[in-house]
């Protein structure tokens, strides 16, 4: 493990940002902070939004800055790269940025029913191939999953760069006849694509650079709607 690696974090253990519980002791139980955040961690009542794999947490850092009204948890198991984020709120006293080291397999384990009100998905793994696709974010059992603690009618943000992982997660929505907000499959020449879209990460950058299309869906998950997964007509997506 390099230095590097082990400064950051233990860095990050100094940062009052920054939770990093023990998932191995939270199996199956519940962290202090669950149905808390709003009180104890940010103390205001404003809405609090999720970004869920944020890698860097430039997506978490860049939506606190330009939406004070709002609380922002960025959510990542690799700590050193998460560090980058949480650092850049720390130093600028940005009092509407958290992050979470965890697995997000175990998110449940965080927040209560109707605590959250919108998951952003910036470039998550987009595990290719029929065979990875109940390990992807936007897979009928995550989404099950976030509807624990998403408010009825929460909105779900993914941008990503595979459009394996943009299809598929399109059709989920498709066929569960969840409302499309929006969708492209090329954001960036898109005129009207918003301030909110303009936050690029270390990623979404690099895949520009290498002439790739950037993807978006926005779509509403409902309280009541269990997620089903769908048949493959052709045995591929």
């Amino acid at each position: 493990m390099g230095k590097n690696k082990l400064a950051r974090w233990a860095e990050m253990e100094t940062f009052k940002n920054v939770i990093q519980p023990d998932s191995s002791q939270l199996f199956g139980r519940d962290h202090p902070v669950k149905g808390k955040w709003k009180q104890e961690i940010f103390r205001n009542s404003n809405p609090v939004i999720l970004e869920l794999g944020c890698g860097r947490g430039e997506y978490t850092v860049g939506l606190s800055i330009r939406f004070p009204e709002n609380n922002y948890i960025g959510i990542d198991i690799k700590g050193a790269r998460m560090w980058r984020g949480a650092k850049t709120a720390s130093e600028n006293k940005i009092p509407n940025a958290a992050f979470l080291r965890t697995r997000i397999e175990f998110i449940n384990s965080y927040f209560a029913e109707d605590e959250i009100d919108e998951i952003w998905l910036t470039f998550p793994d987009p595990h290719p191939g029929k065979l990875n696709s109940n390990k992807r974010l936007t897979c009928p059992w995550f989404l099950n999953v976030y509807r624990n603690f998403l408010k009825d009618g929460g909105t779900i943000h993914l941008k990503t760069d595979n459009a394996e992982l943009f299809n598929y997660t399109f059709k989920i929505a498709d066929r569960n006849n969840l409302h499309v907000i929006s969708s492209t499959s090329d954001l960036h020449p898109c005129k009207d694509s918003g301030d909110i879209l303009s936050i690029r990460t270390h990623y979404e950058d690099r895949f520009l650079a290498e002439g790739l299309k950037i993807h978006y869906l926005a779509f509403r998950l409902e309280k009541n709607r269990i997620i089903k997964d769908f048949p493959t007509e052709t045995g591929r997506e």
